[in-house]
């Protein structure tokens, strides 16, 4: 029993290492680190609430509703887990759409982020089977970025796919995925695009296919989904995990 508990006590302390040293060390992995940390702390709870339930029949009540509830909201990510990569990994290139929407990402000074470089290789690749239609490059200017995310898309584009594929509208507005939408379908309106009828190809990291597509809807876009690799597996395993997450808090709160 002694060995038992010594092992969990080496495996907590090593979990919340290694969650300290990626919450706190600038890698891209801040989310993975934090979870490590919260699970930390839940199985130190969890060890908590049993202890408790030996020495009381409170304890023992609060226990069950405890593990009965760490259940029940591990089932529901777990689930919402499933959907996010089973989106993630659709293949929609043959489906014919009206228009494209290029969702924008994180830039270095003048330089896409490796999460922006992936959409734009994702969507010059989809704009040579699909020319002539008007393509929504959205993201605005955050801090760090000395241009906006439309423009360094822009940009990397025309580089790429030079003067025949489709027209280019920059939304430089937008600061989050919601207004990515909002924005980019007004400017389709402008266009001339009727929004009510027909289908926009959204160009985005597959982690983010899932959650993405929740927010086009609840804009009153019809979509489909051109999911964008990262190159780094660890990095597509950080930001899957905290897509489910994400995915919650857009359901309840956006």
């Amino acid at each position: 029993m002694r060995k038992r508990a010594k092992l969990q006590e080496t495996l907590i302390a090593l979990l919340a290492l290694a969650g300290l040293g990626l919450a706190v060390i600038p890698n891209g992995m801040r989310f993975t680190g934090w979870l490590f940390l919260g699970t930390a702390a839940v199985w130190i709870l969890g060890i908590l609430t049993v202890r408790w339930g030996k020495r009381s029949r409170t304890g023992k009540l609060c226990g069950r509703v405890f593990f009965a509830g760490l259940s029940l909201g591990l089932a529901i990510l777990l689930g919402i887990e499933a959907a996010v990569v089973f989106r993630g990994e659709a293949d929609n290139s043959a489906v014919p759409v009206d228009a494209v929407i290029v969702l924008g990402a994180g830039v270095n000074g003048e330089e896409p982020s490796a999460a922006l470089w992936s959409r734009i290789r994702a969507a010059a690749d989809y704009l040579q089977s699909h020319p002539g239609v008007p393509v929504v490059l959205s993201g605005g200017q955050g801090p760090g970025e000395d241009i906006s995310e439309a423009e360094a898309m822009r940009r990397a584009l025309w580089t790429n796919s030079g003067e025949t594929n489709a027209l280019y509208l920059l939304e430089e507005r937008s600061t989050n995925t919601a207004e990515n939408f909002r924005y980019s379908k007004a400017l389709l309106e402008e266009w001339g695009l009727d929004t009510e009828t027909a289908v926009v190809a959204v160009v985005t990291n597959d982690f983010h296919c899932f959650r993405a597509h929740m927010i086009a809807q609840k804009q009153g876009l019809r979509t489909v989904d051109i999911p964008a690799e990262l190159p780094w597996w660890w990095l597509t395993a950080n930001y899957y995990l905290r897509e489910a997450f994400a995915v919650v808090k857009t359901a309840l709160f956006d």
